[in-house]
């Protein structure tokens, strides 16, 4: 990459920020009005740096991305399943970038009913995504959201499905997602604030009623809480669901009964997190109450909702996280997370013998499918490792046999999963816990100081990065690197204590657990300072960002996507989405205590002049998750303060948003030049 190219430089425009008698003083606040054109013009320009620095790399970018797409079988279909009468099929066509919806009638072998071919409706669209996809009870209409700016603002339409017709019926500022009634009329949907994108208000609508009709049911007045709305299993309920990071409530409806009220299921209660499953004439509730931190199973009748009345059917364990559960007439499943590793565990309700799914890999990724019936002794589940690719698998639950229904197919003929090793290893942080890491190579790539290794983290909310396959990512292994997943704390990866440890005051040992695996690894011989690189995106954006304030000499390179790295900024106001449901995950910065010790670890307030790694930061100008001018301010800070000559690149997607392109393959021209990046830092261009 060329020394001689002249990065462009923001305007500094500095404002004074106070609260708590504190100032900051922020020189690019003024980036973030996107419709003013200095601002375009200056993504413009960071763009134009980019491509002239990654322009050596234009070739080996297209071969990479050629080759990543063809692993991808292109002509492909997703794995039938029956619901009311139809079998439901997505497939992909050859040369095509969207998916293509479809049903057939009772058998496999009758006439193809396309319900959406997302290709025709995404013509003359720069981004174009489908949700929501919800067939009517009687089969005849479907409702559907579509997003064409990538702001996560869906508009629902409604089409019927004998005709072709798509209904006048159009709502926009939405989710995308509505629940049918059983009257095959009356939609339930769910709206989000035009400012925000809080979704904060349930709608009822009647088909052919016009929007401005739509009856309000429901508002959610804490501004902590999204709401949403869907039908139970059993089609017996609607169910209107609240939520926040640590607090849930639950209203039912009768679906045969549209217009009648709602009741509420168990009113909330800070810190009471509880979900919903209905059966026969019961509840089955997945809760943490009486702290019952890795949550346990209990039952309640239908006429009895609240906690007064329920009971417990699997009691908390200290080392076993409930995950969730399905129901079928004759078994109950339950997924369970032990010592990191996923579990499904299979209990006849006749109280015969329980037994656990068999899975002898120690890194991989097991989880139950898509499964809509109830009187059925099939469990379909999905499986797949660092070294498996993704299969979709029905299991009889009553004879203990397996078929596998489909396993991803690598195309190309060169991937055999015999040349691939991977191992779960454990690196020791400073307060002494011991932080689960797993990691993939060719067998070929021998571990030594000269060995390239990209560690990949998230470590929020409680979500938890399993090990997974990836096609893409044999770009990388081919070439000699080593691919490694950090379970850090903020993930529940070692259970609901795992992520409480990793939030709030609890934060930095996310950022801690990190840099201890990076100097372990190194340490272990598995690679060294100028051969480690570091990858994560959004939340692990964030991530990225204090690992390079706090340990930038651990790293030669590292690539940050859709970075959250103005955290106080972003937290003080509450008219950008998704601030204030993110109280309980970060803390509050109106309240001292918070704003303190978020502003000790933001990484746009503590940029320093010093040195940095090698750096490339991708965003979307129209990001409603993590708005493009928090990497855009970063980047702009880091060209002024950084003492070194290392590679800094900012790329802003001008057409899309959080997750980047929309098509099947114009996607993989995004992680084409993130690989490009950091393969040309290695010195390899082919």
């Amino acid at each position: 990459m060329s020394k001689d190219i002249i990065p462009p430089k923001a305007k500094i425009k500095p404002k004074q920020l106070k609260i708590h008698n504190d100032i900051r003083i922020d020189d690019y606040y003024w980036l973030n009005d996107k419709e003013n054109p200095e601002v375009i013009e200056y993504l413009n320009k960071e763009n134009a740096y980019c491509d002239k620095m990654m322009a050596h790399t234009v070739e080996f970018q297209t071969d990479l991305f050629k080759e990543m797409k063809s692993r991808i079988k292109e002509d492909d279909e997703s794995v039938p399943y029956k619901y009311n009468g139809y079998w439901y099929i997505v497939k992909f066509e050859k040369g095509k970038d969207y998916p293509i919806y479809i049903r057939k009638k009772e058998t496999l072998k009758a006439k193809e009913e396309i319900i959406f071919d997302c290709n025709k409706m995404a013509k003359g669209h720069s981004y174009f995504k489908l949700v929501g996809i919800s067939i009517s009870p009687d089969n005849t209409k479907v409702s559907f959201g579509v997003d064409t700016v990538s702001r996560r603002q869906y508009t629902i339409r409604i089409k019927n499905l004998v005709t072709g017709e798509v209904y006048n019926d159009s709502i926009a500022n939405t989710t995308g997602s509505a629940t049918w009634a059983n009257d095959n009329k009356t939609l339930f949907y769910t709206s989000n604030n035009v400012q925000t994108l809080r979704s904060d208000k349930i709608y009822k609508h009647k088909l052919g009623d016009t929007v401005k009709n739509d009856v309000l049911i429901f508002t959610e007045e804490d501004d902590s809480f999204g709401v949403s709305v869907y039908k139970t299993k059993s089609k017996k309920y609607i169910v209107i669901a609240s939520y926040s990071t640590l607090t849930t409530e639950y209203q039912i409806l009768n679906a045969n009964n549209p217009d009648g009220e709602f009741k509420i299921f168990q009113p909330r209660v800070r810190g009471l997190e509880y979900s919903i499953n209905h059966f026969e004439n019961d509840f089955y509730i997945v809760t943490n109450a009486d702290r019952a931190t890795n949550f346990k199973l209990m039952k309640t009748s239908e006429d009895a909702t609240e906690i007064s009345n329920w009971k417990e059917i699997i009691s908390h364990r200290e080392d076993v996280l409930l995950e969730g559960i399905d129901i079928f007439k004759h078994f109950l499943v339950i997924s369970e997370r032990c010592n990191g590793l996923n579990e499904i565990r299979i209990k006849p309700w006749d109280n015969s013998e329980e037994y656990y799914l068999p899975f002898s890999n120690e890194t991989y990724t097991a989880y139950t499918s898509t499964n809509i019936d109830f009187d059925t002794t099939i469990l379909r589940y999905g499986y797949n490792s660092l070294t498996t690719p993704s299969s979709i698998i029905d299991f009889d639950m009553l004879t203990k046999t397996k078929e596998i229904k489909k396993e991803q197919e690598v195309l190309g003929g060169k991937f055999k999963k015999e040349n691939y090793v991977s191992e779960r290893i454990w690196a020791t942080t400073q307060d002494g816990t011991k932080i689960p890491i797993s990691l993939v190579h060719h067998r070929d790539t021998k571990k030594s100081k000269e060995t390239p290794l990209l560690l990949y983290a998230y470590g929020s909310y409680g979500s938890t990065i399993d090990p997974y396959f990836s096609t893409i990512r044999l770009s990388l292994l081919d070439r000699g690197f080593v691919f490694a997943i950090a379970h850090i704390r903020g993930g529940e990866y070692l259970g609901r204590q795992w992520y409480d440890n990793g939030k709030l005051f609890h934060k930095k040992h996310t950022f801690t657990d990190f840099i201890s695996c990076s100097k372990f690894l190194i340490e272990k011989g598995y690679t060294s300072e100028k051969h480690h690189y570091a990858m994560g995106g959004s939340a692990g954006g964030l991530l990225m960002g204090v690992i390079v304030n706090l340990a930038p000499e651990l790293y030669n390179g590292i690539v940050t996507q859709v970075p959250f790295v103005d955290v106080i900024t972003t937290m003080l106001d509450d008219s950008i989405p998704l601030t204030t449901g993110e109280y309980d995950e970060w803390g509050n910065p109106n309240e001292a205590a918070y704003y303190d010790y978020i502003k000790s670890y933001s990484p746009y307030d503590n940029v320093e002049e010093k040195d940095y790694p090698n750096l490339l930061i991708t965003t979307g100008l129209h990001d409603s998750q993590v708005q493009y001018w928090e990497p855009a301010k970063w980047t702009a800070k880091l060209r002024t303060l950084k003492k070194d000559n290392n590679v800094l690149l900012l790329k802003t997607n001008m057409e899309a948003g959080h997750g980047g392109a929309s098509g099947r393959f114009e996607s993989l021209k995004e992680d084409a030049l993130e690989y490009a990046f950091l393969l040309d830092l290695e010195g390899i261009n082919k």
